[in-house]
């Protein structure tokens, strides 16, 4: 009785010192691991978007609380004025998942700047093609944001869908429109954090 009352006293203090340890190294990196992700994954479709700025939307970049969460929002000068904002959304993807999506909008018209993929899980050839088909994501491009909900013309919408990924297609959509929903809720703060932007 005493050895397994010894072995469950040493198996308890293992497995809080190595769970102390997973969490102290996970706290240490894991601002490295988000400003990684932030540098390789969203900032090729943040370069994409934004190809007409004159600053770094990867650097330019400012935190919007939504509850718990943390929302970071990128800024590109445009005309000399930071006025493009973009931020990540996800939208329900084919048969592999969620669809990653960076959405870029123009405060001043409140018009979509464009959308690009940051990350999915599609078949390769098919629906992955969302990512770098520019036909397809230049179709978002100068739409008014309050003209969501966003639809292929498949559901009644003015997109036409990726051939053979429709999908992938419904799931850019629905990224978008989730985009547009979240931007008419912070575009007030959006707007102040501009302004210190510009001092």
């Amino acid at each position: 009785m005493r050895e397994i009352i010894k072995m469950i006293v040493v198996l308890s203090v293992l497995s809080v010192v190595s769970g102390g340890l997973l969490a102290a190294i996970h706290n240490q990196t894991k601002e490295q691991a988000r400003l990684q992700l932030i540098k390789y994954v969203k900032g090729p479709a943040l370069r994409k978007i934004f190809q007409d700025a004159s600053n770094d939307p990867v650097t330019s970049r400012f935190e919007i609380k939504e509850g718990k969460e943390a929302r970071d929002v990128f800024v590109g000068v445009i005309d000399g004025e930071p006025r493009g904002i973009a931020f990540e959304t996800f939208g329900k993807g084919g048969y592999g998942g969620y669809v990653g999506l960076m959405v870029a909008v123009d405060v001043k018209d409140d018009k979509l700047i464009g959308v690009a993929v940051t990350s999915h899980s599609e078949t390769p050839g098919m629906g992955a093609r969302a990512e770098t088909d520019t036909d397809f994501t230049g179709q978002f491009q100068g739409l008014p944001v309050k003209e969501e909900p966003f639809k292929v013309r498949q559901d009644g919408g003015k997109i036409d869908a990726l051939s053979g990924a429709t999908l992938t297609s419904r799931a850019v959509c629905l990224a978008t429109t989730e985009a547009a929903e979240i931007y008419e809720k912070i575009k007030p703060e959006v707007e102040e954090k501009l302004k210190e932007f510009n001092k």
